[in-house]
């Protein structure tokens, strides 16, 4: 059963050398779970070094939760997760795409394009575009808001034909929240119906996919 921690009763950092001293599988995951679940955007520097660590063991349960800790660290993980990168190691990589496009950082919107048009892996895939739909956008300045929305939208309408449907899904989804705060005549909302307009015809031959993106539609223009 994973614990849950009270907060302000648990030592970070002991929580940490617990993750270290795991000697199986299951005890790297029962200590993975346990420290995620009392991550927050206080975290220490070493919390984060190690969930991100954890992303790149033969461990995806471990992996799972990692994300969630992270997720709930928020922005102070995003630049530890971009340096910690190791090209070499797929499932790594993949779980920091899930990561970031849990975060919603801007800073991580480079490895979310090169996610959605070159991962070989679906779910990767799926994640990245709902992440680019997801980005939190607000704090930023108007152009760099424009320019961020465009590079989205642009990446979204490349993986509008990916053989997979649930990231044609995906894209519907994100197309859709990307959008969706955007004046009816504005450019990149015209943009978007059109993507949706593509999702929904008769070159889509899946009905939850064109069903998707018919709501989206309809939300879009309303």
């Amino acid at each position: 059963m994973t614990l849950t921690p009270t907060p302000g009763t648990v030592d970070p950092l002991q929580l940490v050398a617990a993750v270290d001293q795991a000697a199986t599988a299951a005890e790297l995951l029962r200590a993975t779970q346990t420290l995620a679940a009392a991550a927050n955007d206080a975290a220490p520097a070493e919390v984060i070094a190690c969930l991100v660590g954890i992303l790149g063991f033969n461990n995806p349960g471990a992996a799972v939760a990692a994300v969630d800790g992270l997720i709930a660290i928020g922005a102070e993980a995003v630049a530890p997760l971009l340096s910690g990168l190791d090209e070499h190691n797929y499932g790594a990589r993949a779980w920091a795409v899930r990561a970031l496009a849990g975060i919603g950082d801007v800073r991580g919107l480079e490895l979310l394009e090169q996610a959605l048009g070159n991962d070989i892996g679906p779910s990767v895939r799926r994640a990245a575009a709902r992440g680019l739909g997801a980005l939190r956008l607000d704090a930023l300045p108007q152009e760099t808001r424009l320019a961020v929305r465009e590079r989205c939208l642009s990446a979204l309408e490349g993986s509008r034909g990916d053989g997979e449907w649930v990231v044609r899904y995906a894209v519907a989804v994100a197309v859709e929240s990307l959008c969706a705060p955007l004046a009816a005549g504005d450019p990149l909302q015209q943009r978007a119906r059109l993507s949706l307009q593509a999702l929904c015809g008769p070159d889509e031959d899946t009905d939850v996919v064109r069903l998707r993106a018919e709501a989206a539609l309809r939300r879009l223009e309303a």
